[in-house]
């Protein structure tokens, strides 16, 4: 496969403009049915159990229902038994020619999905890329039964019933363990609502120009997948022979309380892991012994403190123009507001997370961050995100479009965690496509913010913010991936998962 179309993700407009391109250069509609048929064919032949006899296809009126027939046509002819359920009377020409054709060989075809539930093996090709309305009446409650039945299913572009761009269901949607998303990403797989429709994905290229691509999208599109060149190329290896401890980076963590000493640990190690050359730690005087303990090699800066365990202020000698990057907020608690009015005053990026976040409540309507030159990076999960941008909370149903929404004509980097984590500035979303649930726990977040920061503090003269945000988000997702891998997705608590950073990179090395 052509790598550097794994970045490009399209919406179903942007789709049908590329693929009428590429009819009107020359291509015959057949012709490329006929290719990607086969590509996915061979495909489906790998992954599935080789106990496997009868295949049932759903065959839906358009191109995409043509496709399944083509794989059926190509699965008949290497001997399985195939049911095709067509329950659609009226068919596009290409694909009404090839129903013809499967009925002249002997292939069984039915209009109800009973004599399909004796089926080893389900292919999904009803509705493809474009889908808009909702699928109701006899075709949803055939939907939810075959659902119902717990088959290995394979959808062929998109689950029949989610929505190319949001992936939002239509009504119903076929539930996949498995989906051949062809020629291009889209947005869907991007999408967190969609995931657990679409199952395992895999991109199937046939071969797209990459003119016609870059003619509808752009040279530089404004949506991108995160890939594993993009996420390393500006990562701080191989460090130069001559560097030092003050050329690489100076970052300060504001962190933890009595109550949360853990967040600042965490938060700390992940810092740590980045290789960042000076790393202070401001957190309550009552806690440093417990920092100096796991960290000997950070500056840990007793402050003042609240009855509470809080940090009341920070020592009036600390000169915070001096740190390439300050990250704020992991066990911070929300007593701290006169902290973060300080850090925001900063000409350097900043970093805010958890108890930081909420303690500016309305960023919108937060002067200084709307005032700052530098960066402010932001980093909610989705409950975070409604309290800051509550005018949004209706439209999370598209989650690309509600972080375009919040910075637009605004210096912030947003960190918009999730299953699919996206980053985006005023010019750019990016999309980290691979992760695993088992970062859904207290904690992960707290070591995200450490990678941040430390990796803004160590590029800060090189290399575009957003850059290192992306890169910290992907190497977090990955130390957690191999890590899951290891220990399964229940043995990956925060602690753990810094552990695995350094491995993730060695790994990530040892393959390139």
């Amino acid at each position: 496969m052509n790598n550097t179309k794994e970045k490009f993700v399209v919406t179903a407009a942007q789709m049908r403009q590329i693929e009428e391109r590429i009819f009107v250069a020359g291509m015959p509609v057949a012709a490329l049915m006929e290719k990607v048929a086969g590509l996915v064919t061979r495909r489906i032949v790998k992954l599935f159990n080789r106990n496997i006899s009868k295949i049932g296809i759903l065959v839906g009126p358009g191109h995409n229902g043509g496709d399944a027939l083509v794989i059926a046509r190509e699965l008949y002819f290497q001997g399985y038994e195939i049911i095709v359920y067509c329950p659609m009377q009226k068919l596009k020409e290409l694909t009404n020619t090839h129903s013809k054709y499967l009925q002249s060989l002997g292939v069984n075809f039915v209009d109800n999905i009973y004599p399909v539930k004796n089926c080893d093996l389900l292919i999904d090709g009803l509705f493809g890329f474009g889908l808009e309305r909702e699928i109701t009446g006899d075709l949803a409650t055939a939907i939810n039964e075959i659902n119902s039945w717990k088959k290995q299913i394979f959808s062929i572009d998109l689950p029949s019933g989610i929505h190319t761009d949001t992936g939002e269901v239509l009504g119903t949607a076929i539930s996949a363990n498995h989906t051949f998303c062809l020629g291009l990403w889209k947005q869907a797989f991007l999408q967190d609502q969609a995931l657990e429709y679409i199952g395992t994905s895999e991109l199937i290229d046939f071969d797209i120009p990459l003119t016609d691509i870059t003619e509808i999208l752009g040279e530089f599109p404004t949506i991108e997948r995160i890939t594993k060149t993009s996420a390393t190329a500006n990562f701080p290896l191989p460090l130069s022979p001559t560097t030092y401890k003050y050329k690489n980076g100076n970052l300060l963590l504001i962190v933890g309380s009595h109550r949360y000493s853990g967040a600042a640990i965490l938060t700390g190690l992940g810092a740590r892991a980045t290789g960042v050359g000076m790393l202070s730690i401001a957190v309550p005087e009552s806690i440093k012994p417990i920092l100096n303990n796991h960290l000997p090699e950070a500056l840990i800066i007793g402050c003042p403190e609240t009855e509470t365990g809080t940090i009341k202020q920070l020592p009036k000698d600390i000169d915070l123009s001096k740190f390439e990057a300050i990250a704020c907020g992991p066990g911070l608690t929300t007593e701290p507001k006169s902290i973060i009015e300080a850090i925001l005053s900063v000409n350097s990026p900043i970093v805010l997370d958890a108890d930081a976040l909420n303690i500016c409540d309305n960023l919108e309507k937060n002067y200084l961050v709307s005032q700052r030159q530098a960066p402010t990076i932001i980093t909610p999960h989705p409950g975070e995100f409604k309290r800051l941008f509550p005018h949004l909370e209706n439209q999370l149903n598209n989650r690309i479009l509600a972080a375009q929404k919040v910075t637009k004509n605004s210096n912030l980097i947003l960190v918009f965690k999730g299953a699919k984590t996206i980053i985006a500035n005023s010019q750019k979303i990016l999309i980290n496509p691979e992760s695993t649930p088992a970062l859904a726990r207290g904690g992960s977040g707290d070591v995200l913010t450490g990678l941040v920061g430390g990796l803004l503090a160590i590029t800060s003269a090189k290399t575009p913010p957003l850059e290192a945000v992306k890169t910290a988000v992907w190497w977090h997702a990955q130390a957690a991936v191999l890590a899951a891998k290891k220990r399964t997705e229940l043995g990956v608590d925060a602690f753990t998962l810094t552990q695995y950073l350094i491995p993730a990179l060695e790994k990530i090395y040892s393959n390139s």
